[in-house]
């Protein structure tokens, strides 16, 4: 297997019940039946969800976080998100680097401004080392307008329109990450 762990994003004030809470933890729980690793910022939201996906398929779960230190508008890490592993970070950008250093794959849903700014640097460091690049999946149908707008309105170079794949469901996650282990 080339992808072990696989890093999920997305927005920290999901609500357990929701739709989006629900996604995180029932591809989390897929993906980890399936043998993967689930890697997660240590908050609230979609990384909760993961983890507790993980552990419910009586997998593991690495949490990376840092402790915001001034900042009004950043969840840091969320007791109720029991992961296996700690990592802390000194910074939201070591964060960052950290969690896309640990993941073989970065599964993104749907999140704000946090989740824009780590979807654009996997997006610019798979364009950087296409070829050997970390696939990037993004989860819900609302992406397609999202790329189809940035592909027209922006110069992208081919290659950076074939680092990711929509997916819009646990299953369809499994099996591109297995198309991405195939062409790796």
């Amino acid at each position: 297997m080339l992808i072990r762990n696989v890093t999920f994003l997305g927005f920290s004030e999901a609500e357990p019940g929701g739709e989006l809470y629900e996604s995180a933890f029932n591809t989390a729980k897929l993906l980890v039946e399936m043998g993967y690793m689930v890697v997660n910022g240590g908050g609230p939201g979609v990384m909760r969800a993961a983890t507790e996906g993980a552990h419910a398929a009586k997998g593991r779960a690495i949490g990376i976080y840092f402790s915001p230190k001034g900042m009004t508008n950043f969840e840091g890490k969320d007791p109720q998100n029991k992961v296996d592993q700690e990592i802390l970070c000194p910074d939201y950008v070591q964060r960052t680097l950290k969690l896309l250093d640990y993941g073989d794959c970065y599964l993104i849903f749907a999140g704000g401004t946090g989740t824009i700014s780590e979807f654009g640097m996997a997006w610019g460091l798979a364009r950087l080392y296409f070829g050997h690049h970390k696939p990037l999946l993004l989860y819900g149908s609302f992406w397609y307008p999202i790329m189809e707008i940035l592909a027209e309105k922006l110069p992208l170079r081919k290659e950076e329109l074939e680092v990711y794949r929509i997916v819009n469901n646990p299953k369809e996650a499994l099996l591109a990450i297995r198309e991405f282990e195939d062409k790796m």
